[in-house]
């Protein structure tokens, strides 16, 4: 028995001696820890260790319209920096650019996809961001799946629930179904509108009601985000995606979920493709929803836009607000959209803010008018 316990003993020893060993050897030769991005009072600084490189830039979206590039300098263990201004409150994005070759930073872990790229962020803190960060009280962020008999496929669609959702089983909510922009699929609000993290902090603030939000692909022919690799295909139906929308992925999440299914307890918004989906699913379907959001997008004045804005009017609505940037390559229609509203006795809230086509005002425009919903 005693030699079984020494035997057991001198087993345990080596196996320490040999994680030990592991982690000396994992550990050996390291350097001080590379901190990137770091934020100081009112300046940021980016780094990147990079043995071999010869010229070494940073690409920054805050840096003119479409980003620009400045000169990182070599420094220390070959450890490359640039020292910046820090700019306003907002989320950005960075990369590198490694002798031609762009790379991103390998210290920041918060990273966004935009299509096909995947993007380092930068968050600035301040009154501009103070929902985009994580809350307390977090709600479900779920991948389900859907068949679709209009577009032949079955599809996936992001659903988020809120904080209490799982634990009040007799409680049922409004829903919002948010779209996405062209290029754009199934996660894009998720990922870089950051509408789990706008929506957990308003319903925790007590500043929007607790609701579902549903984020469907916008891609008729594409069964869900690029990421997963599935075939796709064209779909030649006009407006199939908005009949999809109303005559499947609303009767869908009925359903499955615990959701008030009443035109006054559905909302529907969408950025520029998203936004034009959104025209037409309301002006198609009048009486489906009561709350009416386009976002970044318009309209030319026709004898069709007006029977549906009419359809609406005659229909009922509790609230249509629409927004735009006043640089955005869209503001005359948009322009054109407001007077046609107001042209066929539609009360609305045009909201223009300043910046274009772009996340930084979709973000925006989400935290500002899901605070109106379902009120």
């Amino acid at each position: 028995m005693m030699k079984r316990f020494a035997l057991f003993v001198s087993l345990l020893a080596i196996a320490g001696s040999l994680s030990a060993q592991e982690l000396t050897n994992f550990s050996f030769g390291r350097q001080a820890p590379v901190i990137s991005p770091e934020i100081q009072a009112d300046s940021v600084t980016f780094r990147l260790k990079a043995d071999y490189a010869t010229i070494v830039k940073l690409n920054a979206s805050w840096m003119g319209a479409m980003g620009g590039t400045v000169d990182m300098k070599r420094g220390e263990n070959n450890v490359w920096s640039v020292k910046l201004p820090l700019p306003s409150p907002e989320i950005y994005t960075y990369s590198f650019m490694v002798d031609g070759v762009s790379v991103n930073d390998p210290q920041n872990i918060q990273v966004q996809r935009d299509g096909q790229r995947f993007l380092n962020m930068l968050i600035v803190p301040g009154k501009r961001t103070e929902n985009y960060g994580e809350a307390n009280k977090r709600g479900t962020v779920r991948y389900m799946w859907y068949d679709s008999a209009l577009l032949g496929s079955n599809r996936r669609m992001v659903v988020y629930t809120p904080y209490g959702y799982e634990t009040s089983p007799k409680e049922k909510y409004p829903v919002l179904y948010l779209l996405h922009g062209g290029g754009g699929d199934e996660e894009a609000w998720t990922s870089m509108g950051r509408a789990a993290q706008i929506l957990d902090n308003l319903i925790e603030k007590g500043l929007a009601k607790p609701m579902i939000v549903v984020m469907p692909n916008g891609n008729p022919g594409q069964q869900a985000a690029a990421t997963l690799n599935l075939p796709t295909k064209q779909v030649q139906m006009q407006d199939a995606y908005v009949k999809s929308l109303v005559t499947e992925i609303i009767p869908f999440i009925e359903k499955n979920f615990r959701a008030i299914p009443k035109k006054e307890s559905r909302a529907i918004a969408g950025l520029s493709m998203g936004g034009g989906h959104t025209l037409s699913a309301s002006g198609l379907y009048p009486g489906t929803f009561g709350y009416i959001c386009p976002l970044s997008i318009g309209s030319q004045p026709s004898e069709e836009l007006n029977n549906r804005l009419q359809g609406i009017k005659k229909a009922g609505y509790n609230l249509y607000w629409f927004g735009v940037g006043n640089t955005d390559f869209l503001y005359q229609s948009a322009l054109s959209l407001d007077k046609a509203l107001t042209d066929n006795g539609l009360e609305h809230t045009f909201f223009v803010t300043d910046g274009g086509h772009t996340w930084a005002n979709w973000r925006n425009y989400l935290d500002t008018f899901s605070r109106l919903l379902f009120k």
